[in-house]
């Protein structure tokens, strides 16, 4: 199963008596390889609506299916580029649904007053004279069966998405705790580094200002024993002992500012590198842009070489087939060059005996006659096979060249791959050394700590929603079961009103009477889409739903196998 298209476009909804309305669908376009040795794929159109679980809308396609509508339709285009011709059909659908007056839109008609049943889903051009119908595909409502299994595809990729989601808040948070301890460190480390100068200044200070107080109380004790003899000396060292003094204090004051200074340089840096950040990040992500463009590209060149493959294939089956004939002429042309050799020996023996075999001999030279027109007739076609077999040669070889030409592209593609990925992987050791490198402050330990409440808020909120998610399939189940339980074994009845065990359950019900209703319609609307009625018959396995069990309702959900989806033009 490979999937080619999944998007939600504006679809104008028409019923039976009732106004034209909008809705959001989503249109899905896969292609289903198949066992069957008459056709290999099945191309497959899935309408669902994301608002209605029972929206459910399918259509099988395949080649035979193809060829009746394109001769009903009067399409131009195989069957190998009809999926990316209807895809383009619904892009431009797409990127015209915003506008006042689109030139391409979207309708689903039915012939019912509710959606139910066989639709059309058609793609429309509008212009100023009329309305263009390019396509027209009849889509056959979901049955029972097909809609749990659609549901149970929904309820598993919830799972999965719930699982990933949980994996990945949990490596965030772990990320965030470990720069969160590696901020913490560092900010340690800065805070002891901090106070270890402050202590040394104050200590150089202290020790400085005490000595300057031990040698001025020395001298003074001096100046008073020889105050006379020792005035001038005593100012001199006064003198210097300022001096020394205003030097360690400018030093200290210089030292202060170049921290300070220091300090203004690393916050610069770190929001130099926060910039940096940024800047790899946006190259990141147009890098990662550009490598989902390239395996797009590789992806649409693969599609075109298997295309030419198979083309290949079928020219050298021709080749073959006209080989096989050549082969048949040529034993042809042996066969009658023997017959003209015993011609020519029954002519040498007819001119022995001439007298008296005179009648005989003209029937044989007429016989000869006709004998030499045919060989001339079969030499003439075997040269026109074997100009046939030159021209078939050629092909071949532009063939082979073109696939030469498309593996070069794809060469060339994997190598700008290759070299987007080393691109990719420098980046990523740049970040990486320019994280090493950052110097966190108290603002970014805000941050991280604002970052990390939110996370672990999102991250109770998710599994407040898991929790919810779980309490009600526990209650569909209990619902399930009661169901089962309140319901007589033996005679099985329809329920009054499908209405309140499809609001129970989550699942719809149809009434018999409602089926027989929508039979009698697809009857008499079959014809009017341009199809035979044998494309609409009966099918045996829709059967009315009446009652389910907690145990079916497992063996629904639990094998997991592909729905046959109901082809539209061909019955089951």
């Amino acid at each position: 199963m490979e999937e080619l298209f999944s998007k939600g476009l504006q679809v104008y909804v028409r019923c039976k008596d009732c106004e034209e309305r909008k809705a959001n669908i989503c249109v899905s376009i896969e292609l289903q390889l198949t066992n069957s040795p008459v056709h290999k794929r099945d191309l497959l159109v899935r309408l669902t609506d994301d608002t209605d679980p029972y929206f459910l809308f399918n259509l099988s396609i395949s080649e035979e299916d193809f060829q009746s509508l394109k001769v009903q339709q009067r399409l131009l285009i195989d069957f190998a580029s009809f999926p990316q011709k209807f895809i383009d059909l619904l892009n431009l659908c797409y990127s015209e649904q915003e506008s006042e007056n689109p030139r391409f839109l979207l309708q689903l008609s039915s012939q019912s007053l509710v959606l139910e049943g066989p639709a059309t889903f058609s793609v429309v051009e509008t212009n100023a004279f009329k309305h263009l119908n390019h396509l027209s595909l009849r889509l056959v409502h979901g049955s029972d069966k097909e809609i749990k299994d659609y549901l149970a595809e929904c309820l598993c990729s919830l799972k999965a998405e719930k699982q990933a989601l949980e994996m990945k808040l949990q490596k965030t948070d772990e990320d965030l705790s470990r720069q969160l301890s590696y901020a913490q460190q560092t900010l340690s480390e800065k805070t002891k580094e901090l106070d270890k100068l402050r202590s040394e200044w104050t200590g150089q200070t202290s020790a400085l200002s005490s000595r300057h107080c031990q040698e001025l109380q020395s001298e003074r004790e001096k100046a008073v024993e020889s105050h006379s003899r020792l005035q001038q000396q005593m100012e001199l060292l006064r003198q210097e002992l300022e001096t020394s003094h205003q030097r360690s204090s400018q030093q200290l004051h210089s030292r202060l500012t170049e921290l300070e200074a220091s300090c203004r340089e690393l916050t610069e840096r770190k929001y130099k590198n926060e910039s940096v950040i940024r800047d790899l990040k946006t190259k990141l992500v147009g890098a990662e842009e550009e490598c989902q463009r390239s395996k797009q590209q590789i992806l649409s060149l693969r599609r075109e070489n298997g295309c030419l493959d198979t083309e290949v294939h079928d020219k050298e089956r021709l080749v073959s087939q006209l080989q096989m004939r050549v082969s048949v002429l040529e034993q042809e042309v042996k066969d009658k060059d023997q017959l003209v050799l015993r011609s020519k020996e029954l002519l040498e023996a007819t001119q022995q005996q001439k007298d008296s075999m005179e009648e005989n001999a003209g029937s044989k030279e007429l016989q000869i006659k006709k004998l030499e027109a045919t060989v001339r007739s079969l030499s003439e076609e075997l040269i026109k096979a074997n100009g046939i077999i030159k021209k078939l040669q050629g092909e071949v070889r532009g063939l082979v060249g073109k696939i030469k030409v498309k593996n070069t592209v794809t060469v060339s593609q994997e190598k700008l791959l290759q070299d987007t990925a080393g691109k990719l992987e420098e980046a990523e050791k740049d970040l990486q050394s320019t994280r090493q490198q950052l110097v966190s402050r108290d603002e970014q330990v805000s941050k991280l700590n604002q970052q990390l409440e939110t996370t672990v808020q999102k991250l109770n909120e998710s599994r407040e929603v898991l929790k919810t998610n779980e309490n009600v399939i526990n209650w569909l189940n209990k619902q399930l079961n009661e169901k089962q339980l309140s319901r007589k074994p033996a005679s099985p009845e329809p329920l009054d009103r499908p209405s309140l065990l499809s609001s129970a359950t989550g699942l719809k019900v149809t009434p018999p009477t409602d089926q027989l209703a929508m039979q009698q319609t697809t009857r008499r609307t079959g014809d009017s889409a341009g199809l035979d009625s044998k494309y609409f018959e009966r099918r045996d396995d829709s059967i009315p739903l009446y009652g389910l069990s907690s145990n079916a309702f497992h063996k629904e959900f639990l094998p997991r196998t592909k729905p046959t989806v109901a082809s539209a033009y061909f019955s089951a």
